[in-house]
């Protein structure tokens, strides 16, 4: 998904933007930047890969170089693919630029900008066209930074949050206007700063200032925050997915704190699905929570049977290659034999996407004599690929397990919408096929009302795409496959 963290103060504040970015680095991308504005005044940027690298060992040589300069405005990001930040000079002014999101028609933004603007773009990491420039080009197409910023997220499908650094110190802060991601904004004493993350705020002394609303853009100085394009005021779609999983649990999204949510969300499994076990678990990290709160509403101690090596291994889901997907899963959880044999173990985890990595940790814990293996899911079944932030590399829809054994049972023109109803034969029988495919004494998924209720946040507000299939950024009389407006729908994606 992506991270980001910018900051604007009276004082040197190289410190608080490396480690205010690096508190992202759990979002589990692969490329990091960092750009700061010096006196002159002037942009210093960096960029590297950090795949198998820590955002802090690979950044240390710049943030001494950067801290010696004194500057008092910068931005960071972790990002999906692309390098950030970007320097732009245009005729609004220079700038730098960091966004989060995914731009879905990216190829028809920049067919529009060759042909009406006669834009060029330069910027072709992996062979493709960046989408930050992409956004760059289509802010710049205005005759302001705040009307190019609320341009260009009237143009973009899928979702695009964003900062922007000018060499004036003048900091742009925007959220996608559907608030698919969270941007939070906090202060301390001479200082603003704007994070992804709120969990990045404490311990550098910032006190979350408030969430920018839907589609929101402020200005940040030193003096103050002000906004200069008003919230859409429109229905949102913040993604559900970021409380499940994406979120750090010291992190409070939409006044939502994470850990709270994961232990509600093991909470509501329990009632739904209790069975007899010696302990409850969770898989490493996010299942932590869900499995803590199941523990206690169910009464059953609360035990590690697997224990994550964190020290140096990345986010399984982070390699584009499946078996080293399949490897570094396999390598950075390390069972704990004499909590497993003889055992009848429940295990939480966030989700199953393709099932493969679930699959073989089963079979380790079979081979160390667990005696049951029971899995409760905290999200309901993945049932679509995610078409607004990059939630996984899955780069078709036929890579989640439940689609391949709908295939299985119904073909490929199977009626997905059957799937979705956990009272219904068709679900039940997709549920029973993944349990025996992936070895589990029993198997359940969370009920997507309990999802909603866990999380607390207005439920009309929430990104539930990926379980159901509907777009709730659309308006009920937009007849979704129009394309004929410049709606946020999946209907020109699709």
């Amino acid at each position: 998904m992506g991270g980001f963290f910018g900051v604007v103060s009276k004082q040197n504040c190289v410190p608080d933007i490396f480690f205010g970015t690096d508190y992202h680095s759990h979002l589990g991308t692969v490329r990091g930047g960092m750009a700061v504005l010096a006196e002159g005044p002037r942009f210093h940027r960096a960029i590297h890969d950090i795949e198998n690298t820590q955002f802090r060992t690979k950044f240390d040589v710049d943030f001494q170089r950067f801290n010696g300069l004194v500057a008092k405005a910068g931005i960071g990001v972790i990002s999906d693919y692309d390098d950030q930040p970007l320097l732009i000079a245009s005729h609004l002014g220079v700038y730098a630029l960091v966004t989060v999101g995914l731009v879905s028609n990216v190829d028809e933004l920049v067919e529009e900008l060759y042909e009406k603007n006669g834009t060029h773009l330069s910027e072709l990491g992996r062979g493709v066209v960046n989408p930050t420039e992409v956004v760059a080009a289509l802010i710049n197409s205005q005759d302001s930074y705040a009307q190019g910023i609320e341009y260009a997220q009237k143009k973009i499908l899928g979702s695009c949050s964003l900062i922007l650094l000018t060499n004036k110190g003048e900091m742009y802060v925007g959220r996608d206007r559907y608030g698919r991601t969270p941007v939070v904004l906090g202060e301390k004493e001479g200082a603003y700063a704007a994070a992804i993350e709120s969990c990045s705020f404490p311990n550098l002394g910032y006190k979350p200032l408030r969430n920018l609303g839907f589609g929101e853009v402020v200005k940040m100085t030193v003096d103050g925050v002000e906004t200069v394009v008003a919230p859409t005021g429109k229905r949102g779609a913040i993604c559900s997915f970021i409380w499940v999983y994406f979120g750090y649990p010291a992190s409070t999204f939409d006044g939502c704190n994470v850990e709270q949510v994961r232990y509600r969300c093991g909470e509501c499994l329990a009632k739904r699905n209790p069975v007899e076990a010696d302990s409850v678990a969770g898989v490493p990290d996010s299942g932590v929570g869900h499995a803590l709160g199941y523990a206690a509403e169910a009464g059953i101690r609360y035990a590690r049977p697997f224990v994550k090596y964190t020290p140096t291994w990345p986010r399984s889901f982070m390699p584009s290659d499946p078996s080293m997907r399949q490897h570094i899963a396999q390598m950075k959880l390390i069972p704990i034999p004499e909590l497993i044999k003889g055992q009848r173990l429940i295990f939480c985890d966030d989700s199953i996407v393709r099932g493969t990595q679930l699959r073989d940790q089963v079979r380790r814990l079979t081979a160390d004599g667990a005696k049951e293996i029971h899995m409760r899911i905290a999200c309901p079944p993945l049932l679509y690929k995610c078409r607004f932030i990059n939630f996984s590399r899955s780069r078709s829809v036929m890579d989640l397990v439940t689609r391949r054994v709908i295939k299985e049972i119904d073909g490929d023109k199977a009626e997905i919408s059957r799937y979705q109803d956990p009272d219904s034969e068709s679900y039940k029988k997709m549920v029973e096929i993944i349990r025996e495919r992936l070895g589990l004494t029993s198997l359940a998924f969370q009920r997507i009302d309990d999802l909603k209720k866990s999380i607390g946040a207005d439920a009309d507000n929430l990104c539930t795409y990926c379980w159901t299939g509907q777009d709730v950024s659309l308006d009920s009389s937009c007849a979704a496959g129009c394309c004929a407006c410049d709606k946020n729908c999946i209907a020109k994606s699709v």
